[in-house]
């Protein structure tokens, strides 16, 4: 074995004990093109170092990503903006920043099913977790499950520490959840807990004036809107639905195809 077989092999061997796989897999490579190109030891590092951290972004966004249960499918890129309301259009690119999250605000949007509230959240959620926040996207009804059963395991605060460490909590369809009296005081908690300390993103088919239907108790129900309300964006989403407008438009393509003879 020659000497610069055991030299790469014990470099490989430091390296990886150092945790730097992108420096094992492209060291190699780089050092050829350094040779090709002249460059100088500065240089070399420099390119590898840029690798490296490349590399780092991109597994810690694509762990945030799976950490987050957004769905893949509802991002930016699929999201037709064209159909948003003029207002809301204009907004998203500043939600999208994530300095709302910096200020720990919130983002509210209402509208009748099928309007895109959801996908319109998800979508600001992954490019947060693009920029490296902590996202959770749930179903409400899913949060108050979690949360409940946390109560009744005299565990509720050390679940509200872990749901503390996500910089924003998308709530998903609030407005679905007819809950008793246990089940609103987790989501009172869970929402008084994070208030002018973290965001969340909730989305909503019933308005405020319907929120009784979720809290049951009026005091209740003024305090929470009064918590997720006081610093918050509100996108509203009236119009046709989205899922009706596509069915639409798959009749209309399906009625100018031709009679099969």
């Amino acid at each position: 074995m020659t000497d610069m077989n055991v030299t790469s092999q014990s470099l490989d061997v430091l390296l990886r004990s150092l945790r730097l796989p992108s420096f094992v897999a492209q060291h190699e490579e780089l050092a050829r093109q350094a040779e090709r190109e002249s460059w100088g030891f500065s240089q070399y590092l420099h390119h590898l170092s840029e690798v490296e951290l490349a590399d780092r972004e991109r597994r810690r966004t694509e762990r945030l990503l799976k950490q987050s249960c957004l769905p893949r499918d509802k991002n930016l890129d699929t999201l037709d903006l064209g159909l948003l309301p003029v207002k809301v259009r204009r907004q998203v690119p500043t939600l999208c920043d994530g300095s709302f999250v910096e200020r720990a605000e919130n983002i509210l949007s209402f509208g009748l099913p099928g309007r895109g509230k959801t996908h319109l959240l998800c979508a600001i959620g992954h490019e947060l977790v693009s920029r490296g926040y902590r996202v959770l996207f749930t179903p409400a009804y899913r949060l108050v499950q979690r949360l409940l059963v946390a109560k009744r395991e005299l565990l509720l605060e050390q679940e509200l520490r872990k749901l503390d460490r996500y910089a924003a909590v998308i709530i998903d369809d609030i407005g679905y959840i007819q809950q008793d009296r246990d089940e609103m005081e987790v989501l009172f908690t869970f929402l008084g807990e994070r208030y002018e300390r973290r965001s969340v993103m909730i989305s909503s088919n019933l308005v405020f004036s319907q929120w009784d239907r979720i809290f049951k108790d009026p005091m209740t129900t003024a305090a929470a809107i009064d918590r997720v309300v006081h610093h918050a964006t509100i996108l509203e989403l009236p119009g046709e639905s989205v899922r009706g407008r596509e069915a639409k438009r798959r009749n209309a393509v399906q009625d100018k195809k031709p009679a099969k003879k």
